[in-house]
């Protein structure tokens, strides 16, 4: 079992890559891209240059000016545990420190320079030794006044890069007729080598402007790659501790997975799931067990009274749950138990009521207590989980007995005497367990899924309502966080099912 176990974890290695490279590959593809809404960053600006330059130094931060695969290597090697070459550092805020990029040329920079000028020459040893020398307090600091040089640095050359690029891209629309502006311009994308292999013409009602940005982004470019020259030889001196732990110094090591920084909020991924996915897991821990409690019993009951008013009612009440949509059912509860025009038992959305601050942990002199508060916030959300999984599993349970209650075991159970329950419990049922298991496979992901829909009928932050957000705002960051933990609870619960499998069944085993 244990050389089982250890083989299907590491084929589940292989099993995630492809599933987010499908779905990176899904986002690259669809309209907008990865980061569509930061192509609308700045969008109600009135300057169309500032909207480029905004555009440009967003793609410029998250990477999103590389090919899509580039992006999906370098975001398989930020939450890949094993780490090759230099490790990160960890400042004691725990942000994580990444080296720096290289910050790309200005296009088309030999229509106004013979070649680009050369970064200063820089004692690296001595920018090392005053970082390694200094106390933790200073090193800190310096490393932090150096920092926000290099952000305003890097980010004044991708501005001006951003402004030469716009400038060339309305320099080819003059230049050339519209069917050859693909040779030069692949969608909103300058294709820099082509352009920088033609002749300037200096006539063009744009040169003049291009004559003053080409220089000025030149310019920038040298100033933001000395700064980087600096910050990377600070960070040779490892002002910080390394990342995780290493097995060959500057080879190899191993890390926690880096989850990237969403889009939308600026906000660390890691942050943000583990402030939603406690939510979206009691959800499913309370509603699962209630699935099984009310189905499974149901469903013996069915078999055992087979023809019977018990069968046909309690199949007739599941199928009939089982018809009502997710979204219909959420609206009726809400309308009929949480509304004051009718019952309003129960609160309408949300987790706690907005004094569950200042509640003691249990009922206490009038109050609900934060627990009980807690729970009457999830009667709603709970019962619109459970009630469309009750029909098929009753009716798997069901099957799955009438099968065995015809098995020849079971006649020669009775002929011997065996008292009926024990018939039931002990044969049966057991040998029923195992259709019960393989819908545990598929249910319980399927529920963590699928609360998407009623985490936003009931106002529930979840992983649902942050899996919605990211949706809407091609988040990549935030959609393949999602993406990965849902495929690994699949991968989980197979091989929890598998183990499942094996205790129910002495005949099954794994070698």
């Amino acid at each position: 079992m244990t050389n089982y176990i250890i083989r299907r974890l590491l084929l589940m290695i292989p099993t995630i890559i492809g599933i987010t490279f499908l779905v990176f590959f899904l986002i690259a593809m669809s309209p907008g891209g990865i980061g569509a809404s930061l192509q609308v960053a700045g969008g109600n600006m009135t300057s169309a240059n500032s909207i480029a330059v905004t555009r440009a130094k967003l793609e410029d931060r998250y990477g999103l000016n590389e090919p899509w695969p580039v992006q999906y290597v370098r975001w398989f090697t930020r939450i890949n545990p094993i780490k090759f070459g230099q490790r990160d550092l960890v400042k004691p805020d725990g942000e994580l420190v990444s080296r720096p990029r290289e910050i790309a040329r200005p296009p088309a920079w030999n229509w106004f320079a013979e070649t680009l000028p050369e970064p200063a020459k820089l004692d690296r040893a001595a920018i090392e030794s005053t970082f390694r020398d200094a106390p933790d307090a200073e090193r800190a600091a310096a490393f932090a006044r150096l920092e926000r040089e290099y952000v305003n640095a890097r980010s004044a050359a991708v501005a001006d890069e951003a402004l030469l690029r716009d400038a060339l891209k309305r320099y080819i629309e003059g230049e050339f007729p519209r069917g050859q502006w693909g040779n030069y311009i692949s969608g909103d994308k300058l294709r820099v080598g082509r352009v920088a292999d033609l002749a300037p013409n200096k006539s063009s009602p744009v040169w003049q402007e291009l004559s003053r940005l080409g220089p000025a982004a030149i310019t920038s470019w040298a100033a933001a790659v000395e700064v980087r020259q600096r910050l990377v030889a600070a960070m040779a001196s490892e002002p910080f501790p390394g990342a995780g732990l290493a097995i060959i110094p500057g080879v190899l090591s191993v890390a926690p997975p880096d989850l990237g920084v969403a889009f939308s909020t600026g906000k660390p991924v890691a942050s943000l799931i583990a402030d939603h996915l406690p939510v979206t897991l009691l959800l499913n821990l309370v509603a699962f067990p209630i699935i099984y409690f009310i189905a499974v019993p149901c469903g013996v009951l069915a078999a055992v009274r087979k023809g019977t008013w018990a069968d046909t009612g309690l199949g007739g009440i599941f199928i009939g749950l089982y018809s009502v949509p997710v979204v219909l059912a959420g609206v009726l509860l809400l309308g009929y138990l949480a509304t004051p025009e009718h019952l309003n038992l129960f609160p309408t959305a949300g987790r706690f009521s907005k004094d569950a601050d200042s509640m003691t942990f249990w009922p206490s002199d009038g109050s609900p207590g934060y627990v009980v508060d807690a729970l009457w916030h999830m009667v709603l959300p709970v019962a619109c989980l459970v009630y469309g999984g009750f029909a098929v599993l009753s009716k798997q349970a069901r099957a799955a007995m009438l099968e065995n209650l015809s098995a020849d075991y079971v006649r020669t159970a009775k002929a011997k005497g065996v008292a009926p329950g024990d018939v039931l419990l002990a044969h049966v049922f057991r040998n029923s367990l195992l259709p019960l298991i393989t819908m545990f496979v598929t249910i319980f992901p399927a529920m963590l899924a699928g609360s998407v829909v009623i985490e936003r009928i009931f106002s529930v932050p979840g992983m649902g309502s942050l899996l919605i957000d990211a949706i809407n705002q091609r988040d990549r960051e935030l959609i393949l966080a999602n993406t990965t933990i849902i495929a690994c609870v699949n991968l989980m619960a197979l091989l929890l099912a598998d183990i499942l499998y094996a205790a129910a069944d002495p005949r099954i085993t794994y070698k």
